[in-house]
């Protein structure tokens, strides 16, 4: 949802005193059709429960500017991430987190976490009209203070959003590369930070052909299990002269794999305007061809399989998949 669309839910509360008395707002409110989004701020319930984690952190991060405005500190870390359209896979804001540069006061109150830190001006840019930290910054903030799994979800939707061509189902290995070593600079200059570390694990791990969270979750728990060579997009031949593509490539077991979202089936821009049967029909189409055509397994799992790498474990072994260890 466009940054506007997501802004135009927002109900300031002097709207509100035009339109309605107070005790009018206060039963909305007791009722449950209103709902804060912070002090002096509302939306519309059923609005807002239509939203995604995500886009309800945006929310909470323009009324948060609208509120206080941003003219001495930066949205940054998983409050930029949002206003990037970035995944936040397992996280849910309970804080707008804003960056003060180094002389500035940093005191947090409830709904805003501060941080004071450096922040050169190649790492502040305009997005949807506010100061967030630059796409590369947002990303190495988000690797340094999540998890592995949320942060390389996040580097994995910047650099498709960098390399990948939809209309070509072209990976730019070039156009990747560069931003990964812009990623690097910026790591460099942060010895000594917390999660540096994993963040630089992060950066040489991320890559831009996984479509959805769940397919860069998946990367990481088969990493765990002992994959070491995890291929994405895989072109098979489709014996028609173009190409079905297979989310895994799993050379070390001798199969393929595929993260059942349920996207595939429901939205939009996937689903070319079938119907989830005629997804779901072709979808088996397309997995008997595979399977029949290389001779390998196409095990499937879904974000039920991704709780650890235990349980993506026992996934594959109804597919008699065995994974390195």
């Amino acid at each position: 949802m466009p940054h506007d669309d997501v802004a135009d839910l927002l109900i300031d509360s002097r709207r509100l005193r035009v339109e309605a008395s107070w005790r009018e707002v206060r039963r909305r409110v007791e009722t449950g059709d209103l709902v804060q989004v912070r002090r002096g701020t509302f939306a519309d319930a059923t609005a807002l429960a239509a939203l995604h984690i995500e886009q309800r952190h945006q929310l909470e991060v323009l009324a948060a500017v609208r509120a206080q405005g941003t003219d001495s500190a930066v949205i940054s870390h998983v409050s930029a991430a949002v206003m990037w359209e970035l995944p936040l896979f397992g996280v849910a804001p309970r804080k707008v987190h804003i960056t003060m540069r180094h002389g500035l006061e940093a005191h947090s109150s409830n709904p805003v976490l501060r941080h004071r830190d450096e922040l050169p001006e190649a790492d502040v840019t305009m997005v949807g009209g506010i100061r967030c930290t630059s796409l590369q910054r947002t990303v190495i903030d988000v690797a340094r203070t999540t998890s592995l799994a949320t942060g390389v979800a996040a580097a994995d939707a910047a650099l498709r959003r960098i390399a990948w061509n939809e209309r070509s189902w072209v990976y730019g290995a070039v156009e990747a590369e560069r931003f990964k070593e812009g990623l690097r600079a910026r790591v460099a200059r942060m010895a000594g930070k917390r999660g540096v570390r994993r963040a630089r694990h992060v950066i040489e791990f991320a890559d831009g052909r996984a479509q959805l969270p769940g397919e860069s979750v998946s990367r990481v728990l088969l990493a765990e299990l002992g994959f070491t060579d995890i291929r994405l997009q895989v072109g098979i031949p489709n014996g028609r002269g173009g190409w079905y593509h297979v989310d895994f490539g799993l050379p070390e077991a001798d199969a393929w794999g595929e993260f059942d979202g349920l996207a595939k089936y429901v939205d939009p821009s996937m689903t070319d305007g079938r119907s989830p049967r005629d997804v779901v029909r072709a979808e088996k189409e397309r997995e008997d061809w595979i399977r029949a055509s290389t001779n390998r397994p196409v095990a499937r799992w879904s974000f039920a399989d991704l709780g650890s790498a235990a349980a993506l474990r026992r996934r594959l072994a109804i597919y008699g998949i065995r994974p390195p260890y």
